[in-house]
């Protein structure tokens, strides 16, 4: 799966309502607006790993290796760039319990029953951890006795990034915030 962007469009509105102001501030104080537009980024980080935790029901130490560290803003350079990559999560990170049925797991943070896939070797109720495995979930495709794989959940961390109320809550911050401090900034050093 290709990565995933956020992106919140500031500048096509808020350009022509500040005009030369803008302008104005970054001739004067060429390292204010780098340092707004990354105070509001890593504000808007916070908010993307609290509900990206949520909405795919990873534990938030993996959410936060998977945003890993963004690009900032910088003078000449006024965006701050949050990317993501990755496939198909193994069921290993989503506290997976074996039960006799399956698998019990939390993708998307809800529980969900994977028949037949299994963690531990042996017959019920004296299984034994299989070393081998790694604590990953393993399934035997099209029921074949000696081949397995890992089981898969279906949660792609890109595209939730990019969808669902993490992109929504993304939206509902990162650009009022950032014309908010770009506004207080402009009155306290060039007056209004």
């Amino acid at each position: 799966m290709a990565g995933g962007i956020l992106v919140a469009r500031w500048a096509d509105a808020n350009l022509k309502v500040f005009g030369k102001r803008i302008d104005a501030l970054n001739a004067q104080f060429p390292k204010v607006l780098p340092r707004i537009v990354n105070q509001v980024g890593n504000r808007s980080k916070t908010i993307v790993i609290r509900t990206l935790t949520k909405q795919t029901g990873l534990p938030r130490k993996t959410i936060v290796k998977a945003v890993g560290n963004p690009n900032p803003a910088r003078p000449g350079k006024l965006s701050f760039e949050m990317r993501t990559r990755g496939g198909n999560i193994r069921l290993k990170y989503l506290r997976p319990r074996e039960t006799k049925k399956g698998i019990v797991a939390y993708p998307f943070g809800k529980r969900v029953l994977f028949a037949g896939a299994f963690m531990r070797g042996g017959a019920f109720p004296k299984r034994k951890t299989v070393a081998k495995f790694d604590g990953h979930v393993m399934f035997r495709p099209h029921g074949q006795r000696k081949n397995y794989s890992f089981q898969r959940s279906g949660v792609y961390v890109p595209v939730e990034m990019t969808t669902g109320r993490t992109a929504t809550e993304f939206q509902k911050i990162a650009a009022p915030l950032l014309r908010e401090r770009v506004e207080a900034a402009l009155t306290k050093l060039l007056g209004p």
